[in-house]
């Protein structure tokens, strides 16, 4: 058992909401065999001995091609579920937001599995994430970065 009271293993993650123009959100599109195409924010899994913070600037680099500090944690979510190797896991995900002011990513540094399963990536205006016909991760993105935007305004940081 672990602290989420199961046996699956804990995948540590950090995902960065990339906030660009026009306050649209990067998402990358997903393409698994045996599944419905679903939509996520940048990051992945935390390397041996990483802190989240560290994770999140690494991820950003390797999939977007962008060099920047991520704010603050702003949320966490814990959901189960199937990796793309077909591993059921327990995640404890952190999310980081990133400001960023052109639109251009690069994905040269995406892995061999990356480059197979990732196969588009769109800037998603914050009206859209609710009514898109195929699933976006974490469900209660807008939620979120709502919240970010009230912490923000209100000179406060939120850690959920």
């Amino acid at each position: 058992m672990n602290e989420f009271a199961n046996s699956k293993r804990i995948r540590r993650a950090a995902r960065i909401i990339v906030l660009g123009p026009e306050r649209r959100i990067l998402l990358f599109r997903f393409d698994v065999n045996g599944r419905p195409p679903f939509w996520v924010t940048a990051g992945g899994e935390c390397e041996e001995g990483e802190s989240f913070e560290e994770a999140a600037r690494r991820e950003l680099l390797e999939e977007t091609g962008i060099d920047a500090a991520p704010r603050q944690q702003i949320a966490r979510t814990t959901p189960e579920f199937v990796t793309v190797e077909g591993e059921p896991i327990q995640a404890d995900e952190r999310y980081f937001l990133v400001q960023v002011d052109e639109m251009e990513i690069e994905t040269s540094g995406h892995t061999e599995l990356e480059r197979e399963v990732m196969t588009q990536h769109r800037w998603f205006a914050i009206e859209e994430l609710e009514r898109w016909h195929e699933a976006i991760f974490p469900v209660n993105l807008a939620h979120i970065v709502a919240e970010a935007d009230r912490a923000s305004a209100d000179g406060r940081s939120s850690g959920t």
